[in-house]
């Protein structure tokens, strides 16, 4: 098969554009992060307005079988296909173009499936993979959707901020279970002493010994996520070994070669801003601590939801009729354009190994970068009395309070960014929002802060 890759993050526009001029057979769409599946849902619905029927075949870590067969398949009014691996988008090909006697029906082994399983999914009815278990293929009979739907299986494949967050992250609400504008308010206590900013503004700030950003990276979510040494049915011993004997001496290689050609170059902009929240709102003051700047809205935990505490981030903070005035950071941080562009160039060049190696180091350095720096924070907050001693504990929230990316549960609107970048002005540092409101460069994440002991991670709806 032709394929004609047009790169990545790519509007919707330009995914049209291309299809008018090639007529593909099909259009394909990959996602890593969990926010990237919000993307595509957001695409396919565009196309369904504007009545186009080319078919689409999806893929990536960001998702598996289910959420594709309980929320995309339903809304989508062409076919659509999900890949789990290059085979199943082979299969899904052949499924398109007709072509009954590929070899790739079996594989492994495998006891030939129904046309549908297969093109949907190689592994499907895999009773060891909870994502897949006892689920339809895709291209099934739409059918009664749960309200939350994991999409991705296997903790294993989760990458960037998806990691941090875990299986929390990978949840994506099918469907609203009720109002989540209420103003019902949970049972989050306020803080008795609130912490006290070290400036009002904003900082840039250069990190040019990469070392002390590696100390943070999350071996686990590179070396299992985003370069696919998984341990699966492997003992431990088994997995160590191989660890220790291919994965280490590639990591030490791939780490020294980016910092000798300065392939990663490391910067943020963070600031502390005057806040208080009125319900579900967070307004941000000026300098004065009285004239409002802006506000942000954010959703609160309906009512109707299982296990509800009627939580909203906006709760973490000092509300209006307290009088206090509180403190929020925001910080915002990249390894650069350099980092990007080495990246495509390794994909154009064909040097696949080489480019998975780079790339997951360098998605994974910057959140390493965005734990550090929030570990800064709070020392700058006077709160880092409750910071875990070991690296890997602060990657579990092993400290007081919390940082929350936008696209994410808490704070699901993406076009805050927008926001973000009106008070931190990340220009500075070569960052720029894309027309879905995603970070560019790609090594690049965002987050709002909170210091509150209470504030960890939760869902809404």
């Amino acid at each position: 098969y032709k394929v004609v890759n047009l790169g990545i993050k790519q509007t919707i526009d330009a995914i049209l554009e291309a299809c008018d001029e090639h007529k593909p057979d099909a259009i394909g769409m990959s996602g890593l992060l969990v926010k990237s599946t919000l993307v595509m849902r957001d695409n396919l619905e565009i196309m369904n307005e504007r009545a186009v029927s080319t078919p689409v075949v999806l893929g990536g870590a960001a998702l598996n079988r289910r959420y594709v067969d309980n929320d995309l398949i339903p809304l989508f009014n062409s076919k659509l296909f999900y890949a789990r691996d290059a085979f199943d988008g082979l299969n899904a090909m052949d499924e398109l173009t007709q072509k009954e006697d590929s070899p790739l029906r079996r594989r492994d082994g495998e006891k030939e499936k129904s046309k549908t399983a297969i093109a949907g999914n190689g592994n499907a009815g895999n009773a060891d993979d909870p994502g897949n278990a006892g689920d339809p293929p895709a291209m099934s009979v739409k059918r009664e959707q749960p309200v939350n739907i994991q999409t991705v299986s296997d903790e294993e494949d989760l990458v960037g901020e998806d990691a941090k967050l875990g299986r929390q992250a990978a949840r994506v609400s099918t469907k609203q279970t009720g109002d989540s504008t209420h103003t019902t308010k949970s049972d989050v206590q306020p803080v008795a002493e609130l912490p006290t900013a070290p400036f009002y503004g904003s900082k840039v700030v250069e990190i040019t010994d990469l070392t002390k950003i590696f100390d943070f990276i999350n071996e686990t979510a590179l070396f299992k996520g985003q370069w696919q040494y998984k341990q699966g049915r492997k003992s431990p011993e088994e997995y160590h070994k191989i660890v220790a004997e291919t994965v280490l001496p590639k990591y030490k290689a791939i780490k020294a070669k980016a910092t000798r050609d300065k392939l990663l170059e490391a910067k943020l902009v963070y600031g502390y801003y005057p806040c208080q929240s009125e319900g579900n709102d967070l307004i941000i003051f000026e300098d004065d601590e009285k004239t409002e700047r802006m506000r942000f809205t954010f959703p609160r935990q309906p009512k109707e939801q299982r296990g509800t505490k009627n939580l909203c981030l906006a709760d973490f903070f000092a509300s209006k009729e307290s009088g206090k005035i509180d403190v929020v950071p925001f910080h915002l941080v990249t390894m650069g354009r350099k980092a990007s562009e080495h990246s495509a160039k390794l994909f154009k060049d064909d040097d696949y190994t080489e480019y998975l190696l780079f790339h997951g180091l360098s998605v994974e350095s910057a959140e390493a970068l965005a734990e550090m720096w929030h570990q800064r924070i709070r020392q700058e907050l006077g709160i880092d009395g409750d910071d875990a001693d070991d690296v890997n504990k602060l990657f579990k929230q092993g400290y007081r309070g919390s940082r929350f990316s936008f696209g994410y549960p808490a704070c699901p609107n993406i076009e805050d960014q927008t926001k973000l970048f009106e008070l931190l002005k990340p220009e500075r540092i070569g960052v720029a929002l894309t027309d879905e409101f995603m970070l560019e460069p790609e090594q690049s994440t965002s987050a709002i802060i909170s210091h509150h002991p209470e504030a960890k991670y939760f869902n809404v709806g």
